[in-house]
């Protein structure tokens, strides 16, 4: 009887239920982590890779910085092209994003019309990623279907050639796959606010500019700070959005990544690897000090 009730006991602590999901964030994410920053510091050649501690990839990662100031280097000029597309992204999924949670939650009255209108918005997530971007090509490019209605309503007399393999193009591209991720929090966030206080701001004589500025945007914060970190955690690392709507020709801290690796140089794309989850790591550490998301959820 005492050995049921011990067992009881033990089941009834908080980290003997959290314990399987601690064991898979051990299996599949802080191993690799640590795995990751172990082989950061191996050494290795064209030929070779030689486990050991040395500090050469990331002095090769900033070395030539330091040569070249005051002149931007290629790694900083890549950081900042990143940094570009991430905040640019950030400003219009956030406008997008608080704009599209506004009209569903407050703007349309049946609960049931709420839902479809969500689901209508999470229909492009059915496919992949891939296949979303490669639909903007034959919509873009040179004879496409832009250029083609630019040039009959004569706004242009030639194809505009900026429209694809652009930073316009990615910055689009990361748009529609990412104005989700910072609408669904919002959302959450609008949904728990009473409604009086919107008639109590209205009675008082705001105006719309004023009850989203002052009224709404302060009670989303936990939403728009976690729609924000999605959208630059991801943004940040994406590859694959920069390589097919860039026309494999601008340059971003995911892409340098994933080429390094195709050359199997593990440790400097490895060393690489953790500059950029440094640098994601103080944005998201800036963000969590505005509001404390977990005592506000």
């Amino acid at each position: 009887m005492h050995g049921v009730k011990r067992r009881r006991s033990l089941l009834d602590r908080p980290y003997a239920l959290a314990s399987p999901l601690l064991l898979v964030m051990a299996l599949f994410f802080v191993g690799p982590l640590i795995l990751t920053i172990i082989v950061s510091f191996w050494e290795y050649t064209q030929y070779s890779i030689e486990p050991a501690f040395v500090t050469t990839n990331y002095q090769d990662v900033f070395y030539q910085c330091v040569a070249k100031l005051p002149n931007l280097c290629v790694t900083f000029a890549t950081y900042l092209s990143t940094l570009k597309f991430c905040f640019i992204v950030w400003a219009i999924t956030l406008v997008l994003g608080f704009t599209l949670a506004w009209f569903i939650v407050f703007e349309v009255k049946k609960t049931s019309t709420q839902i479809a209108l969500f689901l209508i918005c999470t229909i492009p997530f059915w496919t992949s990623n891939v296949i979303r971007m490669m639909a903007w090509i034959p919509l873009l490019g040179r004879n496409g279907l832009v250029n083609q209605v630019l040039m009959s309503m004569g706004i242009v007399s030639e194809p505009q050639e900026w429209l694809l393999y652009s930073d316009f193009a990615v910055i689009l591209a990361f748009i529609h796959l990412y104005t989700m991720f910072m609408m669904v929090p919002i959302v959450n966030s609008m949904m728990r606010i009473d409604r009086e206080i919107i008639e109590a701001a209205r009675d008082a004589g705001a105006g719309i500019w004023t009850i989203a500025l002052s009224v709404i945007a302060p009670l989303c914060r936990p939403g728009i700070v976690i729609g924000s970190i999605f959208v630059i955690t991801i943004v940040m690392g994406d590859y694959i959005t920069v390589g097919v709507m860039g026309g494999q020709q601008i340059a971003s801290v995911g892409k340098t990544i994933q080429v390094q690796m195709q050359y199997l140089q593990f440790p400097i794309a490895a060393a690489n690897a953790v500059v950029l989850l440094g640098a994601v790591l103080m944005i998201i550490f800036a963000m969590t000090r505005l509001v404390d998301v977990r005592r506000e959820l």
